[in-house]
């Protein structure tokens, strides 16, 4: 029986935020599994721990971190690099959404833009804790990162950018192909809500979840109807499209299965 992962990627909001980003969505698939099903709060992250994908994904895929994950070395294992022995990966970050991977030898070469820079700190390396049957489909970038340093084996369809418009035909196709194969877990990762909260556009926000909501959610609990199994649909982290940040706190998750669907 599989258990199918849907992680809606900053889709939540402080409670103070109402209504939030996904009360305003139209979701009648996700409607259904919350009418149906469980609702839970986890509090995925410990005191201390900055909130942030490469934190809270790797606690929804079973490696609570005690302290920052080296998000360098995550965004390199995404694009399938390596750092060598005497080498570490950093990610730097340009004032305007580009993002830079830079893989060499510390320290950090020197670097001179018109713009700020966020050069990310190193961290802790996640540990092995999951083998091929899971698969994390995504695009290139934290959820698939963490899922081959993991252990997990990842699908990186045409078309995924993390962004919104991604293609999420393609994922909803990647995953059900996974579901076919026999896979134990499977891992879809959406992005696009939490780059629109970053650029504070809440109506990009709300439409990036009802994408999801039509184009994965409700098309994967579907295919459960025939194969059995169980959905769970959860963001990793908050993100708060008023100020662009990320919110710390517990996140709603939900859980169906047509096996247990309640009256």
């Amino acid at each position: 029986m599989v258990n199918v992962l849907v992680i809606l990627d900053g889709a939540s909001e402080a409670p103070s935020a109402m209504p939030s980003s996904l009360e305003l969505a139209d979701t009648p698939a996700l409607d259904r599994l919350t009418r149906e099903g469980e609702t839970t709060w986890l509090d995925l992250l410990g005191p201390g721990v900055p909130v942030g994908s490469e934190t809270a994904i790797a606690a929804l895929l079973g490696w609570i971190p005690d302290g920052p994950v080296d998000r360098g070395l995550v965004e390199a294992a995404a694009r399938g690099i390596e750092p060598g022995p005497c080498e570490r990966a950093w990610r730097v970050d340009l004032l305007g959404g580009h993002r830079l991977l830079l893989v060499a030898a510390p320290p950090l070469p020197r670097l001179e833009a018109k713009v700020p820079l966020r050069v990310w700190p190193d961290g802790l390396r996640p540990p092995r804790v999951l083998d091929t049957s899971t698969v994390v489909i995504g695009a290139p970038g934290a959820a698939t990162g963490l899922g081959r340093l993991m252990g997990a084996r990842i699908v990186i369809p045409d078309g995924a950018t993390g962004r919104p418009g991604s293609d999420l035909g393609a994922k909803r196709r990647a995953a059900l192909a996974a579901i076919e194969d026999g896979a134990s877990q499977v891992v879809v990762h959406v992005g696009g809500a939490d780059e629109a909260a970053h650029a504070r556009n809440r109506a990009a926000k709300v439409a990036c979840i009802e994408a999801a909501d039509r184009e994965l959610i409700g098309p994967l609990a579907d295919a459960l109807l025939t194969d059995g199994g169980v959905i769970r649909v959860c963001p990793d982290h908050g993100c708060d499209p008023a100020t662009g940040q990320h919110v710390a706190g517990p996140v709603p998750c939900v859980t169906w299965s047509p096996a247990t669907v309640r009256a």
